[in-house]
């Protein structure tokens, strides 16, 4: 069974904020480890705001709720098997607090089977009509000027509510918890081979995992076991900061939960660009062949349509257009440096393994890897890093953690428990392959190859990453 961390914050001092704008946006830009910013929002409008509150704000205004079954199977309930139903923040909370059918736009729902997510609810269009509601957010705080709730999205859940385990291919991200608790399932971009990646539903920005992190399959999955899972009980008035590339599985363990986040963009956005972009043309060209008639199959509710194959290649071409762009006006990039065996990362980014010992299940301590002297832990008690959960049998967890203290080239590959043979998978040329017949669920028996088969190949993370880096390089020759 997962250990769930809960982090409880001191009590804000004084009404001083632990961490200035500065020195906040300095650890988000370097901090490369799941973390908790504790007593920094206290003075937020929103800190008091709950879903009876925006129900009065949203008085008569639909919005669009996800449904899903509460009973968790191996299968993940992604978006594209749930159903939905247009309602009122205040028919929801009448559904959720009787707990009946009634005669609402829920009443095909039984409250103990069932639960709604209000999800992905940008401010702009929820409170069009309502901008001053804006200034309640106050992302200022941590570092990034005038950004408030304009840049944020709002999400209203049921106890059960969930969204599928995945990692976002833009930005890091900050969740600020309003309302309730939530429990975050967390894992390495390095595990990204042992989740089982697919863009099947498609998704631009989303790359999800073929597995349910809560009940997973092993038998059908069985490098999940490698992964390093990070679990983290959030609760109101705590902003989680999730990094670049986490993946994660977010769940409402609470009958009423309301949250606001913010996706940050960072400098690596610009190739991540025109892999996405690389990633939308092959998906909509093989399914659409497949079957153009069913496109509610392979999209995601979030698509509105699938997009033609020239404006798929408009949209790769208006990418790598403005990469080069963004390359000649920062100069801060070397586009003949960006080789095919890694992609440009911050290498001196802040992580909390090199401030820790981790105790192995044989009582022997491990340090991994080193950090430069200069650079000092920024954790304290408004700042709790997530640390990996103990769930794994420990013979099991002892050939994961193996390790010599070297670290390795590339964004996925070599972090600390990694074993001596995974590294030298990992280095050699036939990585890729190697990591993608590890995702396969398919018996060796099994002759039969789908096209949701040949596009996880295809659209693998770290396929599209070098096909990427080899259109870049061929327009610098």
């Amino acid at each position: 069974m997962s250990v769930s961390f809960t982090t409880m914050c001191p009590a804000a001092g004084e009404h001083v904020k632990p961490f200035t704008p500065e020195k906040a946006k300095e650890i988000i830009m370097s901090l490369q480890q799941p973390a908790i910013f504790c007593n920094m929002v206290f003075d937020w409008p929103a800190r008091h705001w709950n879903a009876k509150h925006l129900s009065e704000v949203l008085h008569g205004k639909q919005i669009r709720f996800r449904m899903g079954m509460k009973n968790t199977n191996t299968v993940p309930q992604f978006e594209t098997t749930c159903s939905y139903v247009e309602a009122t923040l205040e028919e929801f909370l009448n559904w959720n607090c009787d707990q009946s059918r009634g005669s609402g736009p829920f009443r095909n729902y039984d409250h103990s089977q069932f639960w709604a997510y209000a999800d992905y609810k940008y401010f702009v269009s929820l409170f069009e009509n309502k901008t001053d509601v804006f200034r309640d957010v106050i992302w200022s705080d941590f570092g990034f000027p005038g950004r408030n709730g304009r840049e944020s999205t709002l999400w209203i859940g049921s106890l059960g509510a969930h969204t599928p385990c995945h990692l976002d291919s833009y930005g890091c991200n900050l969740v600020f918890q309003v309302q309730g608790r939530k429990r975050w399932h967390l894992f390495p971009p390095e595990d990204t081979p042992f989740l089982y990646p697919t863009r099947i539903p498609y998704e631009e920005s989303s790359v999800f995992s073929k597995i349910s992190v809560v009940n997973p399959d092993l038998k059908c999955f069985p490098q999940f076991r490698k992964a390093q899972r990070h679990t983290v009980t959030l609760n109101p008035g705590q902003v989680l900061f999730v990094p670049r590339h986490w993946w994660h599985y977010v769940e409402s363990i609470d009958p009423i939960t309301v949250s606001i986040n913010s996706w940050i963009e960072l400098e690596e956005d610009h190739q991540a660009r025109v892999e996405e972009a690389i990633t939308r043309m092959l998906v909509c060209a093989l399914k659409t062949a497949e079957d153009p008639d069913n496109t509610k199959a392979w999209l995601n509710p979030t698509e509105i349509e699938e997009t033609s194959h020239e404006i798929n290649c408009r949209y790769l071409n208006e990418a790598v257009s403005a990469l080069f762009d963004h390359y000649r006006t920062s100069k801060k990039v070397d586009i003949e440096a960006l080789g095919t065996n890694g992609e440009h990362t911050k290498t001196e980014g802040l992580n909390v393994h090199n401030h820790m010992e981790v105790e192995q299940p044989h009582s022997q301590n491990l340090t991994t890897g080193t950090v430069k002297q200069e650079a000092a832990s920024p954790f304290g008690p408004d700042l709790v890093p997530v640390m990996p959960s103990s769930e794994e049998p420990s013979t099991e967890r002892g050939r994961i953690f193996e390790s010599d203290g070297n670290s390795l080239d590339g964004e996925h590959f070599g972090k600390s428990h990694c074993t001596k043979r995974q590294r030298m998978m990992y280095k050699s040329k036939n990585a890729i392959v190697e990591q993608i017949a590890s995702n396969s669920t398919v018996a060796p028996s099994q002759t039969f190859i789908s096209t949701d088969d040949l596009l996880d190949c295809l659209v693998n993370p770290q396929v599209t990453r070098i096909v990427a880096q080899l259109l870049i390089q061929g327009r610098t020759l």
